[in-house]
C-alpha cells in the first residue's frame, strides 16, 4: 500500500504524507462487532490526570478483533479489508460457514474473497492461523500467543513479523520483531504471514493538528520549565541539564534505564535479550 505525497500548497502540507487507502474496502464497519470507546483524557477514577499529553481527538468505535482464531476446521471467506483507528494494522472481517463474523488482523497479501481456515489441518498460506507444532521451522507469522488459548500478544502491529526458529522439548524458539530470541509453548496458537500495511513507518505526520486528531495533546520539554516544574528547570537562557543524565519530571532516569522486573517468571524463556551484545 503506496505512501502518498502531496504538493507544498501549505506549510503543513509541505513533507506530510499519508498512506494511500484507495485499496481498502469502502464500507462502514460491521455493526455487531463493534463496541463503545469512552476516552478518559489520561485521567484516573479521582479524575487526576495520571498519563500526560492525552486528550481530545477524533471518536472511535472499538473493532472487536478476534486474536484467538480458535474456531477450527470452518472455512472462512474474507469479506474486506478495512481500516481500523485503533492500531496501525488493517483489518479483514471474515464470514465462516455457518455464518458468524469476525475481525481478524489483515496480512500481506490477503485479498477480499480468499478463503481462510484455522486449526492444525490449514495450510501454510498468509491469513491462516495454525499452532505452532503445525508450523514448519523457518516460517514468518504474527499475532501469536503467550499463553495457549489467550489470543495473540506478539508481532501484531502493522508490518511486523516474527520467524519460528525450532522446536523442542514440546517449546517453540522464536524470533521476535525486537531481535529477541524467546521460547513459547509450542501448543500456541499463530497466523501465518506478515501484518499488512507495512508502509505505515513511513508516514510523516506533518503537522501538530493531524497528532490533535489522534489524541495527542502537547508535549513541553522539561528544559524550558520552571525549576519547581522540572529538574531540568531553570536557568538563564538554553541551560544544560545540571546533573548526571537526563530524568523524568519525578527525577528517574530517562534514557537507558531498565524498568523490567530483576526476577519476572518469563525470564527463563528468554534466550537472548533484544539489546544483548
Amino acid at each position: 500500500m503506496p505512501v502518498k505525497h502531496y504538493k507544498p500548497t501549505t506549510p503543513a502540507r509541505r513533507g506530510m504524507t499519508v498512506i494511500d487507502y484507495s485499496s481498502l474496502s469502502k464500507v462502514a464497519p460491521e455493526r455487531s462487532l463493534l463496541a463503545p470507546l469512552n476516552k478518559k483524557s489520561g485521567r484516573n477514577s479521582y479524575g487526576r490526570i495520571t498519563v500526560r499529553h492525552r486528550g481530545g481527538g477524533n471518536r472511535n468505535k472499538y473493532r472487536i478483533i478476534d486474536f484467538k482464531r480458535n474456531k477450527f476446521d470452518v472455512p472462512a471467506t474474507v469479506l474486506t479489508i478495512e481500516y481500523d483507528p485503533n492500531r496501525s494494522a488493517h483489518i479483514a472481517l471474515i464470514q465462516y460457514e455457518d455464518g458468524v463474523k469476525s475481525y481478524i488482523l489483515a496480512p500481506v497479501g490477503l485479498t477480499v474473497g480468499q478463503k481462510i481456515l484455522n486449526g492444525p489441518n490449514a495450510d501454510i498460506v498468509a491469513g491462516n492461523a495454525l499452532p505452532l507444532t503445525s508450523i514448519p521451522v523457518g516460517t514468518f507469522i504474527h499475532n501469536i500467543e503467550l499463553y495457549p488459548g489467550k489470543g495473540g500478544q506478539l508481532a501484531r502491529s502493522a508490518g511486523n513479523q516474527a520467524q519460528l526458529m525450532a522446536k523442542e522439548n514440546g517449546m517453540a524458539l522464536l524470533r521476535l520483531p525486537s531481535g529477541e530470541l524467546r521460547n513459547v509453548p509450542a501448543n500456541c496458537m499463530a497466523t501465518i504471514g506478515q501484518v499488512g500495511n507495512i508502509e505505515h513507518e513511513n508516514v510523516n505526520i506533518g503537522k501538530a493538528g493531524r497528532k490533535r486528531h489522534m489524541g495527542w495533546r502537547p508535549t513541553v520539554r522539561g528544559s524550558v520549565m520552571n525549576p519547581c516544574d522540572h529538574p531540568h528547570g531553570g536557568g538563564e537562557g538554553k541551560s544544560p541539564i545540571g546533573r548526571p543524565g537526563p530524568v523524568t519530571p519525578w527525577g528517574k532516569p530517562a534514557l537507558g534505564y531498565k524498568t523490567r522486573n530483576k526476577h519476572k517468571a518469563s525470564d527463563k524463556y528468554i534466550v537472548k535479550r533484544r539489546n544483548a551484545k
